[in-house]
């Protein structure tokens, strides 16, 4: 007798993060989140990562417990056919808690990582606002054009904040950090970061801070000067976003780069009988983190996931077809 369960697809799972206790973070992640990670303060949770610096474990279905790594390995094709899986994971899915400001910093690109740091992936990275308090912001690169010599000597004299380029920030707005782009999160900022699938950070200024030590964090400038783009940047404006509407949810494509897509998933069933339903392809795994609300999501063969306010849905490539049903704000991260 042949086993109906050998044909059946795989099916969505949870993964449990990994926190990071950098000296700016709060506590935010576990007091609005419930992440029950303690790490004081906790500065980031890692939600997606095969990354060797924090790899997120799965926290449902049959392979709870494992390593991240682990399942992609025994499952390759939950990762897809896109070209840019070559069989890993190729991003990096984060919240990010900023009490203080992070380090003025920059990340090199993919061409200078792979020839300078051990055949690494750089990094590009996008930001979505989940919160900001009312004098938040951001600083995205320069408000005019530098050369090596003048940076190097702000940086010397602790002048370089004044030729920084800082932007107010609210709550839902999309930045796009390109590799290169000298940026840092200011205080009050809580984020979703989406990334390629590396953690090279150069730091340029971190504002004489101390750690619990006594000891200044390391600075990297002169890599960071190899990599930054010097010209002034425009002022990053809004991406125009535009929803797509199906029964029980709406659609709208926050960013589409060669690394990474993002949308945003706004899932209202409270009034529909009819579910939102959803079907991943064979091209590439799908990330649905929820950033608000909460939901169920129900495979055809009768699974079933509560998924609340910081939840991160792992969906394999092809996977079992899906419906939630729920209040909740999701992003949804795919190739």
């Amino acid at each position: 007798m042949i086993n109906e369960s050998m044909n059946w697809r795989a099916e969505p799972f949870l993964l449990k993060p990994v926190g990071k206790d950098y000296l700016w973070g709060g506590s935010r992640l576990n007091d609005d989140f419930s992440k029950g990670i303690e790490m004081e303060p906790l500065a980031e949770t890692w939600e997606c990562s095969t990354h060797p610096d924090g790899i997120s474990r799965v926290d449902s279905g049959e392979y709870t417990g494992m390593l991240l790594t682990e399942v992609l390995a025994l499952h390759p094709e939950y990762l897809g056919t896109h070209p840019r899986t070559k069989g890993e994971l190729p991003v990096l899915i984060k919240f990010i808690d900023a009490r203080q400001n992070l380090s003025v910093q920059v990340h090199p690109d993919d061409a200078y990582a792979k020839l300078h740091e051990n055949g690494s992936l750089g990094k590009t990275e996008m930001w979505y606002v989940l919160d900001a308090a009312k004098d938040a912001s951001l600083i995205y690169g320069f408000y005019h054009d530098m050369d090596r010599e003048l940076l190097r000597e702000s940086l010397r004299k602790g002048t370089v904040e004044k030729y920084l380029q800082k932007v107010k920030i609210h709550r839902d707005d999309v930045f796009y950090i390109e590799a290169g782009t000298v940026h840092a999160i200011g205080a009050g900022a809580l984020i979703a970061e989406i990334q390629e699938n590396s953690n090279l950070t150069y730091r340029l200024y971190d504002y004489d801070r101390v750690d619990k030590y006594g000891n200044r964090r390391p600075l990297h400038i002169e890599k960071a000067l190899e990599v930054a783009n010097l010209t002034r940047s425009d002022r990053p404006r809004q991406p125009m976003r535009v929803l797509r509407y199906k029964k029980g949810c709406a659609m709208e494509l926050l960013c589409r780069c060669r690394y990474f897509q993002v949308e945003r998933l706004l899932i209202n069933t409270e009034r529909c009988r009819e579910l939102a339903a959803f079907q991943s392809g064979s091209n590439s795994f799908q990330v649905f983190l929820c950033t608000g609300g909460c939901g169920v999501l129900m495979t055809e063969r009768g699974t079933s996931l509560r998924i609340f306010r910081g939840d991160c849905v792992f969906v394999p490539a092809d996977c079992e077809p899906f419906r939630i049903h729920g209040r909740a704000q999701m992003l949804v991260v795919g190739c």
